[in-house]
């Protein structure tokens, strides 16, 4: 073997080796990437997820909304993408607890009794103007002190929750997507889908309860949002009980 064939053969033998390298490299990157998020969402290989749907509150019929059917759409390609399965079931026919499967909850309380439900027990500090009275404060959110109106089409909110049992194990997260109108869930849904990884640095494995505002959807759907603080401590601190009113007697 003369000199040209012996450093044409250590090159292919150092690409070769370098090449298996670089994709054992890539391989452990995209595998730890892959478990960070399966624990943030709590979705490890083959697990079962649950995704709770709502009914469209604007129709007669048990019917969902479409940008409901939307959000149902893009959280089922990330439990996908976790290597998970889930189980598509309506708000009226959801009859279990929490805790042992990671469940993802998409509409306010007064279409999703499932929803109404969560908040009522995980989320004391949150309150949702769910009357049919037209006016300012329809469909509004109490949070702690602070009230936020909705201006449809023009600025709108929403509230997304990862929040835990805190059960020994019990460790699978419920996932709460509780807009004031259907756009807002699925601008909730893409929010949590592009930022999970900035939430999981943040948070780690603990709740959280996000404030978010959905800009101009009339002309911009559900692509333009904004957090407007993370709400966390409002949230599950529970409200003041109102004080009942005074009796005035005159003494006779």
């Amino acid at each position: 073997m003369n000199d040209d064939v012996r450093n044409i053969v250590l090159g292919v033998v150092a690409a070769g080796i370098s090449a298996a390298l670089g994709w054992l490299a890539r391989t452990y990157l995209w595998k730890r990437k892959l478990r960070r998020k399966q624990a943030f969402f709590g979705l490890p290989d083959h697990s079962e997820s649950l995704l709770v749907v709502n009914r469209d509150a604007g129709s007669a019929d048990f019917a969902v909304h479409r940008y409901d059917v939307f959000a149902l759409l893009e959280l089922a390609a990330l439990i996908k993408d976790c290597g998970a399965h889930a189980e598509v079931i309506t708000q009226d026919a959801a009859r279990q607890g929490f805790g042992e499967r990671t469940e993802f909850c998409v509409g306010g309380p007064g279409s999703n009794r499932r929803m109404a439900a969560h908040m009522h027990a995980m989320l004391p500090g949150v309150r949702v103007n769910t009357g049919p009275e037209p006016g300012p404060d329809r469909l509004a959110f109490q949070i702690g002190s602070e009230r936020h109106r909705m201006e449809p089409g023009l600025t709108e909110y929403v509230l997304l929750a990862r929040l835990t049992a805190g059960q020994p194990g019990l460790t699978r997260p419920v996932f709460l997507f509780c807009g004031q109108r259907a756009i807002t869930n699925q601008a909730a849904t893409r929010y949590l889908s592009r930022n999970h990884e900035r939430l999981a640095r943040k948070h780690r494995d603990n709740s959280f309860v996000l404030l978010l505002k959905v800009v101009n959807s009339q002309a911009y759907g559900p692509d333009v949002v904004e957090l407007v603080a993370d709400v966390t401590r409002e949230a599950q601190t529970p409200l003041p009980t109102p004080a009942p009113p005074r009796n005035s007697h005159r003494a006779s």
